[in-house]
């Protein structure tokens, strides 16, 4: 919610209290607006006492809108066909996203009271479709019209001019007007693309005659496109140039980072070039902030399992492992979990690798082989920063376990990742990595384990009545008991896919003395799952086929993440 207007504070205070403005270089700025007459932000800018970018941040603050960086924005070709050039031009607005389903399209606007160009827009926008309005410097908006107005933004339309022109490589790593060049704009298409259908990684798979476009959405691979090789080499320079990566190595492995503003709002790609026999391959993993950080009570948990999980983050003490294999959503469980208890009062610290979402108040840190940081050593260090909580990205060998728990055991609660199949597996993999029972009893407070299905597309989903095998599956034995099962069919709304999004399935343990003793005394797994039954414990395959019941998933879907063959 913006802040009251009388709290907000002129944006002359807002630059001296921020130390970029001093008491004079106002004082000389407001005798010029009543020469001229023109806004303060502008005058400051003109002459040369503020950037651009900064007066953008500080009208943001003063006004309460949200802003937005232009230099590093991706424009929809959708919500540029909605506003004509001149009206874009004589207003310094710029159509940034144009959300069909939602009815709602995003500006980037210089003025935020500019009444008269937001009613002109409305004017010629379809009715029904709100606008958000962001804010942006007015040098920037007007750049940015000259840039992508009158260029061929659609990766059809971008693959038809690459096919009937020449590729100028030279200009490719650096050019005045790159937006000029059509593979610049056919990988900023992509990356759009790839966010608004909400993929979470792009792969360019080079093969023997063509480039293989992949997304991966909802956690299957689907294939986008397949490219002439010949645009290949041209497109890998730009991402290495995107991503900050070196344009002349091709056969070592590299890493980089992207950040873009993608319908306004920012998204980071993490890139990784592998070198393969067809040339490099290149696999972005699409870090959307919008989507990281998800409130505990929406990450889908049944009442009970949350209510349990609540319970474990209240203990002061102590260390919470969340297992599962990679891609499993065990960083959003963890984000949000630290986003629940982020407040003044408590000093949280990160180790990570690397960060993925950045957080206010939290203290991050990604682990650098340069820096010779490690997750043990990281641990060593923050140690001596006074932390309370303490997020370890992962335990991967003795020594980072070893510091891990001596955190928990100095008064600290601490989070980490560890990759096994279930919770109660986490116990046996913390023993074969070198942790004595003795450490382990006492010092975990829970183990969840989870994993991420995917959710029946709402408008197509079909119900049928269960089937033999399938009842025994779920546990019915009774022919009037027989349920109603919902299966994937497929429409436009999900892409024929028959699903849409994911959800968390989860099994919590929560450790308690009788388990306790048991791990101190090298209990095998079957005593151990035998007394957390007793005391209510369901694993991954009960919380799914809940999510069976409820007609969200399919049996066949989850039994794809789930082995569900020991219920047979």
């Amino acid at each position: 919610m913006n802040a009251p207007t009388l709290q907000r504070r002129p944006l002359g205070q807002i630059l001296i209290a921020e130390g970029i403005l001093s008491e004079d270089q106002l004082r000389i700025a407001l005798l010029e607006q009543m020469k001229s007459n023109q806004p303060i932000g502008k005058l400051l800018v003109s002459l040369g006492f503020v950037s651009e970018a900064t007066l953008r941040e500080a009208l943001s603050e003063s006004l309460g809108k949200q802003s937005v960086d232009l230099s590093h924005a991706v424009v929809d070709p959708q919500a540029l066909k909605l506003v004509p050039r001149e009206v874009a031009k004589r207003h310094h607005l710029l159509p940034l996203d144009f959300d069909g389903a939602n009815h709602r399209l995003t500006l980037a606007v210089a003025d935020i009271n500019d009444i008269v160009g937001l009613d002109r827009v409305r004017s010629i926008i379809p009715d029904g479709v709100d606008i958000d309005a962001l804010l942006a410097g007015e040098s920037e908006i007007d750049r940015a019209i000259d840039q992508y107005y009158g260029h061929e933004l659609s990766i059809d339309g971008i693959l038809h001019e690459i096919e009937t022109g020449e590729i100028d490589w030279k200009s490719l790593a650096v050019t005045d007007n790159e937006y000029s060049q059509p593979v610049v704009r056919l990988i900023d298409s992509i990356l759009t693309d790839a966010v608004k259908r909400e993929a979470s990684d792009i792969h360019f798979e080079p093969e023997a005659n063509f480039l293989r476009i992949r997304y991966r959405i909802d956690g299957m691979l689907r294939q986008i496109r397949a490219l002439h090789k010949s645009y290949w080499p041209a497109m890998t320079v730009r991402i290495k140039v995107l991503s900050g990566m070196n344009i002349a190595e091709m056969r070592a492995p590299q890493d980089g980072r992207i950040g873009l503003s993608v319908s306004g709002r920012q998204v980071d790609f993490r890139v990784a070039c592998q070198p393969t026999i067809h040339g490099e391959n290149i696999v972005l993993r699409v870090l959307d902030r919008q989507k990281g950080i998800v409130p505990l009570e929406g990450l889908g948990l049944a009442d009970e399992h949350l209510q349990q999980l609540k319970l474990m983050i209240a203990r002061p003490e102590g260390i919470i492992l969340v297992t599962g294999p990679t891609g499993s959503g065990k960083t959003t469980t963890l984000y949000s979990v630290l986003n629940h208890i982020n407040s003044e009062g408590i000093h949280i610290m990160t180790l990570e690798d690397p960060v993925e979402y950045p957080m206010a108040l939290v203290r991050q840190t990604s682990v650098a082989d340069a820096a010779k940081l490690d997750f043990a050593n990281g641990i060593r260090s923050m140690m001596r920063q006074d932390p309370d909580v303490i997020l370890v990205g992962e335990v991967r060998d003795a020594e980072t376990a070893e510091m891990a728990f001596r955190a928990a055991m100095t008064g600290h609660q601490v989070y980490t990742t560890l990759h096994t199949n279930s919770a109660i597996g986490a116990i046996p993999r913390l023993l074969d990595i070198g942790v004595v029972p003795d450490v382990m009893a006492g010092n975990i407070i829970g183990i969840i384990a989870q994993r991420l299905v995917r959710r029946l597309c709402d408008h197509c989903k079909s119900p049928y009545n269960a089937e033999a095998h399938e009842m025994r599956l779920i546990g019915v034995t009774t022919e009037a008991l027989r349920p109603q099962l919902y299966r994937a069919t497929g429409c436009e709304h999900c892409d024929f896919q028959g699903y849409r999004g994911r959800l968390a399935i989860m099994e919590l343990l929560r450790i308690e003395s009788g388990i306790d003793e048991l791990i101190s005394r090298r209990a095998t797994m079957h005593e151990i799952r035998a007394k957390a039954q007793q005391r209510g414990f369901t694993t991954l395959a009960d919380d799914g086929l809940r999510r069976v019941l409820d007609g969200t998933t399919s049996l066949e879907e989850l039994g794809r993440v789930v082995d569900l063959t020991d219920r047979m």
